[in-house]
């Protein structure tokens, strides 16, 4: 168990979706509103960029339990995630927007490998955004995330991320590097790619840049250069959720699980933080043996999503309900 000192007041399913909902200007009703299939693409793969936020070093979330979720609202924007697997840990998130007719659904796990001086951490599973009012799927996956120890502590995003549509066979390939070795040379958070049609293979654009800073697309035919993303327009000045109704949060929202264990993070009493958050990986560990003893006849299933696993695709997620309703908990425009 990490002790509370280490964490962050917050669960990982928070974290993971705030890049969704906590953004400045809305990229997705951008993506949506966008008129050709290429402008549309590379807005895609602007407000994909958007997705990666910088972390700190040294702390972490806590790790969600088995069934916990985490529903928030951004103006028509609802997205809804749950721990539907803790061993492996898989998250999934459904997000709809009835009014730009825009869907999410991720079914992600890390996946760790410890290197002595670093761990690196692939993001298995799939990303999905739809823009149902063209008939067009954005699939995509995350670049690593690297953890360093020594020489030179920091984490970053690391590797390389793919983007493609089917239908308009569009396609990127983007490449996010880190710090050298020693953090002395190199092009810290450097983005650089491409975006391409596939059949026949032609070359549109190329993409330079900063992801925490800022990244321009170059027109290859005629070597135009402008910005598709800017980090301080898009992650500066965010607004911070609040509860809309208390009646209507969930028992198993991510706030209520972790709010003892938060306000002892917070006011710095980290016995009565390390005791709340004890008592609540006990409690996991009992309900887990319930189901063990039980001989199988008390299976947990997910409550939000149909969760399916194969050694050939992986762990895959479909939400049970078309659209996500409106959350108690809502982000001020």
């Amino acid at each position: 168990m990490l002790p509370p000192i280490f964490n962050i007041p917050k669960s990982q399913l928070q974290c993971f979706s705030e890049p969704v909902y906590c953004v400045k200007n809305d990229m997705l009703e951008t993506c949506n509103r966008r008129e050709n299939p290429v402008d549309r693409f590379s807005a895609v793969v602007a407000w994909s960029i958007s997705t990666k936020r910088p972390l700190n070093f040294g702390f972490a979330p806590f790790n969600p339990i088995l069934g916990e979720t985490h529903h928030v609202s951004r103006g028509t924007l609802n997205v809804l995630l749950e721990q539907v697997s803790h061993h492996p840990p898989v998250t999934a998130l459904h997000a709809t927007d009835d009014k730009e007719n825009v869907e999410l659904l991720w079914c992600q796990y890390p996946t760790p490998r410890f290197y002595g001086t670093s761990v690196e951490t692939e993001v298995r599973g799939k990303r999905l955004l739809r823009l149902h009012n063209h008939g067009e799927t954005y699939e995509m996956n995350s670049p690593k995330l690297l953890i360093k120890f020594l020489p030179v502590a920091g984490v970053d995003w690391i590797g390389k991320e793919r983007i493609q549509c089917h239908k308009t066979g569009l396609e990127a390939e983007l490449y996010y590097g880190g710090k050298s070795f020693f953090g002395l040379r190199g092009s810290h958070r450097s983005i650089k790619g491409k975006i391409f049609k596939s059949s026949p293979m032609k070359l549109l654009f190329e993409i330079d840049g900063h992801w925490d800073r800022t990244v321009t697309m170059k027109n290859v035919d005629s070597g135009e250069v402008r910005e598709i993303y800017n980090a301080k327009d898009c992650i500066s000045g965010l607004k911070t959720p609040i509860v809309k109704d208390q009646k209507e949060v969930w028992p198993s929202e991510s706030a209520v699980i972790w709010s003892e264990v938060s306000k002892g993070i917070l006011s710095r009493d980290w016995v009565k933080a390390r005791e709340a958050k004890k008592a609540i990986e006990e409690k996991q560990r009992e309900l887990l043996r319930e189901r063990e003893s039980s001989g199988g006849h008390q299976t947990w299933v997910p409550k939000h999503f149909i969760v399916s696993n194969s050694k050939e695709g992986g762990w895959d997620c479909s939400p049970i309900e078309i659209k996500v309703p409106p959350a108690p908990i809502i982000v001020p425009l």
